[in-house]
């Protein structure tokens, strides 16, 4: 009954059209009286305390970087090193996306944000170029969804608080799934561009190769930064957040001089706006998280999959199918918040590494961001782009597909992330 009560007061919210924030808190007034718990005040203190986290602060100084770097001119040079150093080959505009998406990822964390860079920059070049609309907006797209895997990651930190897991451990192990999903990409559009007769553009000279990585130089220094001082530990994921937000001002205002002081102001308040909307998510999923707890309903999920529980492939399986159907209608950070707390005990208690299951977990809620209906990666490329959500999804499928093929290959064989993360760690 409880679950009952919990699914259809979530689901019947939403589907009247009520915003996800104000669904949860629905779903945590209706938990509250099924269990004659109700009271206002415990509601209001759990709102509170719910956005109440130092490492949550990281989310808005992330925000606000990914900002910075696109009104700055940081991903434009992005873009432009990876035009000169691979534009030139046949399909060089889709692997130039695939760098340039795997690069920005490491600086925004955003894939709503690179996913709109991207389709700006790119898509009329591939466009004009003679490659297939849809199927270049659906490159876009599926590239843009390695930001939420490759750090520094706003998912891995909002996974992180909700699941009570190192977010620099999370932020280390995502960097060699992140660029497996690129490599699955690269090797698909291999396979889709090879019997086409686009004329690819010159080969860049060596001077202008040296140029773009001058130029961009500045950018590419900023995940060096994080990653080296999550690895060495001179800062915190939060401390980190704040460390490419600063930087990014420093580079856009004073090196680059694309952000006139004037526009400081209107990039703040789009941060603002973007992580308000993140934070009170999580705040109204806290209260959510916390009745989830106290009505037990970890343990009826755990019974629930007490048949998988013997084989931790088996039981890794059912969930990411789980998470994939619930992640065609929910965006990603609902699902993080929601199914968080009701999965992670049945991962402690069939004894799967946390950091593990976080990658997988991050990775299939990013894939969630491209499948239709409600794919709010694919809707960003449509309208930025200006293509038909038909034709996005029609392009981005043979892509979906490869990378869930990638990580059923990361559920069948975890050294494929535990390997590499014991290297960084």
């Amino acid at each position: 009954m409880t679950i009952t009560v919990f699914l259809g007061s979530l689901l019947g919210a939403m589907a009247l059209g009520v915003p996800i924030a104000f669904a949860l808190l629905l779903c945590g007034v209706a938990l509250m009286w099924h269990l004659d718990l109700f009271d206002a005040q415990i509601l209001a203190q759990n709102l509170v305390s719910g956005a109440d986290s130092f490492p949550l602060l990281a989310v808005p100084f992330f925000m606000l970087a990914g900002e910075i770097m696109n009104v700055g001119g940081l991903s434009r040079r992005i873009v432009n090193l990876a035009l000169t150093l691979v534009g030139h080959v046949r399909g060089g505009l889709g692997y130039v996306t695939i760098i340039a998406a795997c690069i920005m990822a490491a600086l925004s964390g955003s894939a709503v944000a690179d996913a709109a860079a991207l389709a700006a920059l790119l898509l009329p070049m591939m466009v004009a170029a003679g490659h297939d609309k849809a199927r270049s907006a659906g490159l876009i797209a599926s590239a843009g969804i390695i930001a939420p895997v490759i750090p520094p990651s706003i998912g891995f930190v909002i996974f992180g608080v909700a699941a009570n897991v190192s977010i620099s451990k999370l932020f280390l192990a995502g960097i060699a799934p992140g660029v497996m999903l690129g490599v699955a990409l690269w090797f698909t559009w291999w396979w889709l561009v090879r019997r086409e007769k686009v004329v690819p553009p010159p080969r860049r000279s060596r001077g202008e190769v040296f140029t773009a990585l001058r130029e961009a130089s500045w950018a590419l220094v900023l995940p060096v930064i994080v990653v080296v001082g999550l690895k060495m530990g001179v800062f915190t994921p939060t401390e980190a957040a704040v460390v490419a937000a600063v930087y990014a001002l420093v580079v856009a205002t004073c090196v680059y001089r694309e952000l006139p002081v004037g526009r400081l102001y209107a990039v703040f308040v789009d941060a603002a706006k973007t992580s308000a909307v993140v934070m009170f998510l999580v705040a109204a999923a806290m209260v959510s998280a916390w009745l989830i707890t106290v009505a037990g309903l970890p343990a009826l999920v755990v019974d629930l999959l007490a048949p998988f529980m013997d084989n931790q492939t088996l039981l890794l399986i059912a969930i990411m199918l789980l998470v994939f159907f619930v992640g065609t209608a929910m965006d990603m950070t609902p699902t993080i918040l929601i199914l968080t707390p009701v999965l992670m005990p049945v991962v402690k208690q069939a004894g799967i590494d946390p950091v593990y299951f976080g990658v997988l977990f991050m990775i299939n809620n990013a894939i969630g961001l491209i499948t239709p209906p409600v794919g709010a990666v694919l809707n960003t490329v449509a309208g930025v782009g200006k293509v038909s959500m038909d034709e996005v999804t029609r392009g981005v499928l043979p892509f979906l597909t490869a990378q869930f093929l990638l990580l059923m290959l990361m559920v069948l064989f975890p050294q494929l992330v535990t390997v590499p993360a014991s290297w960084f760690y």
